[in-house]
Formats: C-alpha cells, structure tokens, sequence
C-alpha cells in the first residue's frame, strides 16, 4: 500500500525546540507546514522559527486516496462548475468484494467533506469464473486474460505463460493439463466487441458469471452478420441515395410496416433494459432484432423486390432506417464494430449527422412510437408459422432446388385476408414458387402435400412431377 501517489500523513514530530517530558514526544497536525508550526509555538511557548518539524514519512492506505475519488476528481476543495454540476454521482458500478474496502469509505468521507452521499445507488456487477463456474486460478490453468480472447492466443504461449510464472512442479503439470484440455488449439481471435457483448448477456446482477470461449466466439459470428447485413443494405442503397429523416419514413408494404415495428419495439426494450440496469435485457433484444428478424426474415424478403431495376424507393428508406437505428441501439455494447459501419452509411442531406456514432443521440421508445404496431407483429407470427410449415414440408418430401405451387386455405375470413397481405413473403421465405389463397369449404387437389397450421388453417403444397414416388 506505500504508493508513491498515496497522501502522505499530514502529521509533524517538533525534533529540536521540544523538551522531552512526561508527556513524551510532541506531535501537530496541520494542512500545511505552517500552520503546524503555529500550532507547536502555542503548545511549546516558543517562537515557531526556533522549532525543528519533522513530517511524518508514511502516507495513507491507498483506499482513502481512492475514497476521496467521487468530488476530488471534480476539483475539490475548489468550488469548480464540475463539481456543482455533477455531485453528488447517480450510479456507482463496482464488485460486492469491495463493499467495504472502498464504497463505505467513499460514503464516510463524501458525508464527512461535503455534506452529501457521493452517490444515491450502488451496481454490483458479476464476478467472473470459468466455464464449470470455478474460480480462475493459475494453479488451475484457468484463467482467461481478456487481451489473449481479443487477439487470439495459440496454446503455446499460454503453457508459456505458466512456465513463467512461480507455480511449483506438481501445481505447473495440474495447470499444464488442464490448459491443454480446455484450448487444445489455443483461443481464437474474438475480438472486443465480441468480448463485450458476451459478458453483458449474462443476466444475473452481482452474482457470479461462468464465461466459456465458446460463447465469447458466438458473439463474434453475430458480428459477422451484422457486418455481412450493412454489406448487403449499402450495396443496395448504392452511390445516389439520399436518406429521409426518420419521421417521415413510412412503411409502403406490410412487411415494412413489421420491420419498423419491431425496430422501435426493440428501442422500447433497449430502454428498459439500460433503467432497470439490465444488459442481458438489451444483448437480447439486439440479437434477435438483428438475427432472427432484419437478416433470417427482412433482408430474405425484399431481396425479389430489390432484384427489380431501378428499385422501389420505399424499402431502401426502410433499409436505411434499420441500419441507422439499429448500430445506434448496438453501440454501446459493441462501439468499434457500429462506429466503423455507421460511418459508412449516406450522409442525411443538410450535413446534420454527428461525426461520430458514440455522440449521436441514443433511439428512445418516444421517438419511435410512430412505428409500433403491436397488432401486425402478433399477426406476422402467424404467418412466420406457416414459413415453418413450408420449409418442414420441403424437407419432408426433399426438395432442394423446386419451388413448388402452394395454396393455403382457412375458414376464419380474417386469417384469409391475413395471408393474402404476406402471400409474397411467404413464399419467398418458404423458399416456394406460385402462393394462393382456396376459398374455404372448397376441396384440396388431389396429389398435393397437406400440412395443419391450426384448427382452422392448411397449406397444399403441388408434389406432381417434383418427386419420385
């Protein structure tokens, strides 16, 4: 704890001028050398020019420097605009092994030389432990440095950094072994972003957090995708697209109105996640924003309507509205990836944009509420069922390259009109040829494939000269 940069004790010994009594050595305390000096003229009876001071050479415990962090590092004692702005802190974020040696001592000094708790809550983020949920230990062989999963390590130069270390035999073949079962070809490249968002998709505050290689390489490959995802939308958009503000981007299709709803529905979650201080909330909501709703479905669904030349405008502006959103949403769990993509996307026309994405403002749920439509997402579900039918009947009869007729017939007129919005859509992620509606009460044609959605709900899918009885 002798830190250079520690307070030193602010305590002086009077060495000459002091006549050793009964009460034994003479000690003064004082802010300054002088003001200590005044003090030990008046308990001595001399003049403070004769008196030899003698400061104190050990400093405070580092964690009183660091308990003073709250308002010194506002500009305290100096009654600075910084320190009139933002103390007292909202949040403080710290480990709960701390609790004692540096949150209560920042409370005791804050109240002691302000007057004010330095901060109204305390966040106590996870602990982190291995994939079996142990401690990391050296003498374990597994502890995961941060920088050797953002750069990738071969398995090498890990069993070297055991060497290196002060294990002895028996713990260094422990340790040994383990490393080698665990990383048998070292750890691959993952990088921070990556990093970032797998240990923000753990949901439990404060407790403890088991972090696997494995898991930190899945949020790599999502991305991947997202790149792969901005690739596709700026070759799309190409050189000459200029961008609408977002309050007038207006969906032209059903499933651009989707797409946009469960963009602000996204924000709306992001939002809650960040107030309730929950991340895995917000790692969620992005991953199946971006995963499973704008790449596996959107993007999958336009591309026939974007193979059009020149393309409609709407689902460009709609494109756009994703990706400009959606890396604003994502960047402050993964800042490098969506700083690097976001400056890539067209300029909005006037020159207004931010110069960079980490100051540009955060979507709110408020701004976005024009887009919401709770009542379409819920219908889309449906319509995702079928998807799931189709693709399941394809697979049952092989078929790989065909794209066959399918009709869907229900005896709920609005479910009726409900495929007939999407039949395009639907067959395009059904990986099908000609969609139609048969009127109900009308019988099924003969030789087709029939698969039950519902009660209420079939799809026929035309097997005639698509497979060999």
């Amino acid at each position: 704890r002798q830190l250079w940069w520690g307070h030193q004790i602010p305590a002086y010994l009077v060495v000459e001028g002091h006549t050793k009594g009964d009460k034994g050595d003479c000690w003064v305390v004082g802010r300054t050398e002088a003001e200590a000096r005044k003090i030990a003229a008046e308990l001595t009876g001399k003049p403070g020019a004769e008196l030899t001071l003698q400061r104190d050479p050990d400093v405070l415990d580092t964690w009183f420097s660091s308990a003073l962090f709250p308002f010194a590092a506002l500009g305290w004692p100096q009654e600075t605009p910084d320190l009139a702005r933002f103390y007292p802190l909202s949040l403080l974020e710290t480990g709960s092994d701390l609790l004692l040696f540096w949150v209560g001592r920042m409370v005791m000094l804050g109240t002691q030389l302000t007057g004010q708790l330095p901060f109204s809550k305390v966040l106590l983020h996870s602990m982190v432990r291995d994939r079996q949920g142990r401690k990391m230990s050296k003498s374990l062989g597994n502890v995961l440095d941060p920088r050797d999963i953002i750069h990738g390590v071969d398995l090498q130069v890990l069993q070297a950094k055991l060497r290196d270390g002060n294990l002895d035999s028996t713990e260094l073949a422990i340790a040994t072994a383990a490393q080698r079962k665990d990383f048998p070809h070292g750890i691959p490249e993952c990088g921070t972003d990556a990093l970032r968002f797998a240990l923000c998709s753990h949901g439990a505050l404060g407790g403890d957090l088991n972090l696997s290689v494995s898991e930190v390489l899945s949020s790599r490959h999502f991305c991947n995708k997202i790149w792969n995802a901005l690739r596709f939308i700026l070759n799309a958009l190409g050189e000459k697209f200029v961008p609408q503000p977002a309050e007038e981007v207006s969906p032209a299709s059903p499933m651009d109105a989707w797409i946009l709803s469960r963009l602000a529905h996204t924000a709306q979650e992001c939002e809650r996640g960040f107030l309730a201080r929950e991340l895995s909330l917000i790692t969620h909501a992005l991953h199946h924003f971006w995963l499973h709703n704008l790449c596996d479905v959107y993007l999958e669904a336009v591309k026939p309507v974007l193979s059009h030349s020149p393309h409609p405008p709407d689902p460009l502006q709609v494109l756009f509205s994703c990706a400009d959103v959606g890396l604003r949403l994502l960047a402050p769990l993964m800042p490098f990836l969506a700083e690097e993509l976001w400056q890539r996307l067209p300029p909005r026309p006037g020159g207004s944009s931010a110069p960079s994405i980490c100051v540009a403002p955060y979507p709110t749920a408020h701004s976005l509420e024009h887009w919401r439509q709770p009542e379409l997402e819920q219908h889309f579900s449906r319509v995702q069922e079928a998807v799931q039918a189709l693709r399941a009947l394809r697979a049952t009869y092989q078929l790989t390259k065909a794209r066959p007729r399918v009709l869907l017939q229900s005896s709920e007129p609005g479910e009726q009109g409900l495929f007939e919005a999407f039949l395009e859509p639907l067959g395009t992620l059904g990986r099908c040829g000609v969609m139609g509606l048969l009127p109900p009460g009308v019988a099924a044609p003969s030789g087709w494939a029939q698969a039950p959605l519902s009660d209420t709900t079939q799809v026929y899918m035309e097997l005639q000269g698509l497979v060999d009885p």
